[in-house]
């Protein structure tokens, strides 16, 4: 991931003086190879970029056909592989193109007015690069098939700020996490800036939570055979993966919350609070469709909790109810329809295809749409 993998180290007090002397000296080591590992991944990332900036130039000044391309490519690998070593497949140096594609606007790198192709280009060095130490060309290789700019922007801001491996980053892609946050947010317009306010102001809640939630990596059994303590203890298990599902911003509180009002005993499935929206989210675990009474409830959980816990400075707590089929019905006529601290989303225990995903994106931005449209 471009960041650092070794473990904190600790002075040793059992050696005096001399453990001491280790720990300083060992920790400026560390920090002088992380930042040597940073930058040689900056540069190698835009090396990267740069030799793609020169095949695309040459390609573009050459024959418009299909086999000069892949001569000109087979011709580059074998001298550089020749030269260089690995690193340099056909496959790679398409790929660099490709990456210099997506990010062709990154920096204005100017030829010599009139100059040959063999004339030498300025290579820029690595205090000029846009591109982020803290990714990787590996978070590149899967960022620059993201065909829409705006979504690529946005995983690539995500990324950085939350500091995803490579895999989380192909998993928010494969499962369309900037399309789900849209379809709750109902701006196509979304980016990592758009989701930061001025201080003190409210954050739209809708741009964190995200509808559906794909579950498959908590290995949940056949419907027929789950029940809601499953859900939850599946959840506890996979917390880290449930936290980068649930969306920025998310920390775990509590489970099976306690909350006493009148001789009556409520337990909140899971507690969680947003730093970003400053504001408690409290979930509550539904197997089947979506209820009036299911929507009544967290109503309720809502109400006591911020009666209870909620404290000065903290935005109003909002309430989640997560389950397996979203009713249009109850979702248009009932509280839900009208709060803007109760939310529904729907999960999916198995990684939908392509297909099905936009179709529940689809459906989901239907009901999103029609519940402003009713509170306007």
């Amino acid at each position: 991931m471009g960041q650092d993998t070794n473990f904190p180290i600790s002075p040793d007090s059992s050696v005096g003086t001399s453990g001491d002397l280790f720990f300083r000296v060992a920790t400026i080591l560390e920090q002088a190879r992380g930042s040597v590992r940073r930058a040689i991944n900056t540069d190698m990332v835009l090396a990267y970029w740069c030799i793609g900036r020169e095949i695309t130039h040459d390609l573009q000044g050459g024959e418009a056909r299909a086999e000069y391309g892949k001569q000109i490519i087979a011709d580059l690998s074998g001298r550089l592989t020749k030269r260089f070593g690995t690193g340099f497949s056909e496959r790679n140096l398409w790929d660099f193109r490709q990456f210099y594609q997506a990010y062709a606007h990154r920096f204005e790198i100017l030829r010599p007015s009139g100059a040959e192709s063999s004339v030498p280009i300025r290579y820029p060095s690595g205090s000029e690069s846009t591109f982020s130490p803290h990714l990787t060309w590996s978070h590149y290789r899967a960022l620059m098939r993201v065909a829409n700019d705006k979504a690529r922007a946005f995983y690539e801001q995500e990324a950085i700020e939350c500091g995803w491996s490579k895999v989380q980053l192909e998993r928010q892609i494969h499962t369309a996490y900037y399309e789900r946050i849209v379809a709750n947010h109902g701006d196509a317009e979304l980016s990592s800036p758009s989701r930061k306010r001025l201080s003190g102001d409210a954050l739209p809640v809708e741009s964190f939570l995200k509808s559906p939630l794909v579950l498959e990596f908590l290995g949940l059994p056949d419907p027929a055979n789950l029940h809601e303590n499953d859900l939850e203890q599946a959840i506890i298990n996979n917390l880290q993966t449930f936290l980068l599902e649930l969306g920025k911003g998310f920390s775990f509180v509590a489970r099976q919350k306690h909350i006493r009002f009148d001789d009556e005993d409520f337990y909140i499935d899971l507690v969680f609070y947003n730093f970003m929206l400053k504001c408690f989210l409290l979930i509550d675990l539904k197997i089947g469709k979506l209820s009036h009474q299911d929507v009544g409830q967290m109503d309720g959980y809502v109400r006591l909790f911020e009666d209870r816990f909620k404290v000065t400075g903290d935005n109003p707590t909002i309430g989640l109810i997560l389950c397996s089929d979203k009713g249009e019905a109850v979702a248009k006529y009932s509280v839900l329809s009208e709060s803007r601290q109760i939310f529904a989303s729907k999960y999916l225990q198995f990684l939908p295809s392509e297909q099905e995903l936009q179709t529940e994106i689809v459906k989901e931005r239907r009901l999103i749409e029609n519940r402003r449209g009713e509170m306007e």
